[in-house]
């Protein structure tokens, strides 16, 4: 088969002012953050040395002029921020007003059927599962972990095995997961859990088609994922507690559980935190795990995943929408409870 340039040229073409776009958008951003407030740097460096030279009086920058220069280094963020967060926020909870088609306003009537229709109201059990389920079970894994090599004599490849997984994309850990779990009639099985299931005298079984089970299946993958995540954070709280303490309790006579309860565990009260936040917001969000492994099918689907399918697979914009602006309004929370505590730690 012969390339053929001209029937490719629009691609190229598509390419190019990507190309082109990417190095206008770079460059500019290099041009706020680095050549304006250099030139001003040294410009504010030569006047000091002007008037030092000069035994003149120290230039003093005008308060009106320090809030302007504060509000150019704040607008490229706060641009980035209106484009990519604020303006699709607007929008979406706007459609999540009208009808499918986006032409006419229904009111709450999408948030009415969340509510209401049987097959939502087990998408949210299953999200409300999941949220419950995989940022406790992975934090406490991750702190078993965390404690149980901390100082061990393979430490750094003990938690380079356990760190592993986070390494691997959600879809590459699905396809695993789903050979771990695969099934093959009455043959011989080449799935793992099937294979130790027969040969411990069992029947092997379609584990991701069997409701709930295949939800709890599935929540496995991401605290087999996110497990590493929590351990390193934890293993790094746990390695900043001071050693006096540590000594001093030893010299008391504490017993290995009291040390953890009593000294280890409040130490840590702010990095578990930070993990279960992390995690609890990561898991609001789950969505590759679901589409890989069963596509959302018996009973797996979560919010993310049928928000997905109501916008793009059944053109029900209103009622995909409405799902979005759900699990938006789930975050906030979370990530108002989140940036209360590190206040509270820095006033602390």
């Amino acid at each position: 088969m012969e390339f053929d340039f001209a029937e490719e040229q629009p691609k190229f073409l598509m390419l190019m002012y990507g190309l082109i776009a990417f190095v206008a958008v770079v460059g500019g951003l290099l041009l706020l953050l680095d050549v304006v407030p250099a030139w001003f740097a040294r410009r504010r460096e030569a006047q000091l040395v002007a008037a030092s030279a000069s035994g003149a009086p120290l230039p003093r920058r005008p308060k009106q002029r320090e809030g302007l220069f504060a509000l150019f280094f704040m607008l490229p963020t706060v641009l980035l921020l209106t484009i990519g967060l604020v303006v699709p926020a607007i929008r979406t909870t706007l459609l999540s007003l009208m009808d499918k088609d986006s032409n006419e306003w229904v009111g709450l009537a999408n948030y009415s059927w969340m509510f209401s229709d049987s097959s939502i109201i087990r998408v949210l059990t299953n999200s409300l599962i999941w949220v419950i389920l995989v940022p406790l079970v992975a934090t406490g894994f991750g702190l078993i972990y965390a404690v149980l090599v901390d100082k061990a004599r393979f430490e750094a490849v003990a938690k380079s095995l356990i760190f592993l997984p986070m390494a691997i994309s959600f879809v590459g850990a699905s396809i695993i997961w789903k050979f771990v779990y695969a099934y093959r009639g009455d043959g011989d099985q080449i799935g793992l859990l099937n294979h130790i299931v027969v040969s411990l005298g069992g029947e092997p079984k379609q584990w991701l088609l069997e409701s709930p089970l295949n939800t709890l299946l599935l929540i496995v993958i991401m605290v087999w994922i996110q497990a590493g995540f929590a351990m390193v954070v934890l293993s790094a709280a746990i390695k900043a507690i001071p050693g006096d303490i540590v000594e001093a309790a030893r010299l008391d006579g504490v017993s290995p559980w009291q040390m953890f309860w009593q000294i280890t565990m409040p130490t840590i009260r702010p990095a578990l935190i930070v993990v279960v936040v992390t995690l609890s917001i990561a898991t609001l969000k789950v969505f590759d795990i679901v589409r890989t492994a069963t596509n959302g099918n018996y009973d797996t689907s979560v919010i993310a995943n049928e928000m997905y399918n109501q916008a793009f697979r059944y053109g029900e914009n209103g009622q995909g929408s409405a799902l979005a602006v759900f699990l938006f309004i789930l975050v906030i929370p979370i990530v108002i409870y989140q940036i209360r505590n590190l206040r509270q730690q820095r006033e602390g």
